[in-house]
């Protein structure tokens, strides 16, 4: 049924839930999987460039900037651990894995991914947001489904449900034409 599935995580209190699910079908279909993490601004603790403002008028903005770089080198440095831990489980549970973090718009980064690697599934989180905070903040799992060149899986936590195990809902079959 598939035969490449991509995992995109984040470091959300979901991401560890999506991976679950993106290996259980790469176990349940003998796919080869990806894990995928894209460094971004937009996820949550991920380090924040000082403002233009900000480092005009401090007077110690070279130290903002140098500190800043050090702040995503670390940032960087946990994504790359993180895939790591997740590669060991995958190979020890007989799946073959590898792994990839780049750098950018997490929603456009995984449907290049996709396309370039020639995935047959992408498997992604959902954080919850809805109305005027979708709209506001954006939605990668929204713009994936609409634009990702395969299938897509989305395991949603629902806000009320977040202490308790996620909810997995497949929602689209086939590849988007919208």
């Amino acid at each position: 049924m598939f035969s490449k599935i991509i995992v995109a995580i984040d470091r959300s209190p979901n991401g560890k839930a999506v991976f679950d699910a993106g290996l259980a079908l790469a176990k349940a279909t003998k796919a080869n999987l990806m894990v995928l993490h894209i460094l971004s601004n937009e996820e949550k603790n991920s380090p924040q460039i000082p403002t233009l403002v900000t480092l005009e008028y401090h007077p110690l903005h070279k130290e903002l900037l140098e500190d800043y770089w050090k702040q995503w080198q670390t940032y960087k440095e946990q994504g790359i651990d993180l895939l790591r831990s997740y590669i060991e489980q995958a190979t020890n549970a007989g799946v073959s894995t590898e792994f990839t973090q780049n750098s950018g718009n997490p929603s456009r980064n995984i449907c290049e991914v996709a396309q370039g690697w020639g995935a047959d599934l992408i498997v992604i989180g959902r954080r919850g947001h809805s109305g005027l905070s979708e709209l506001i903040l954006g939605s990668v799992s929204n713009y994936v489904f609409h634009h990702a060149p395969c299938s897509v899986h989305v395991v949603h936590t629902p806000a009320a449900l977040k202490s308790e195990a996620p909810v997995v809902n497949q929602v689209q079959v086939g590849p988007s034409n919208y």
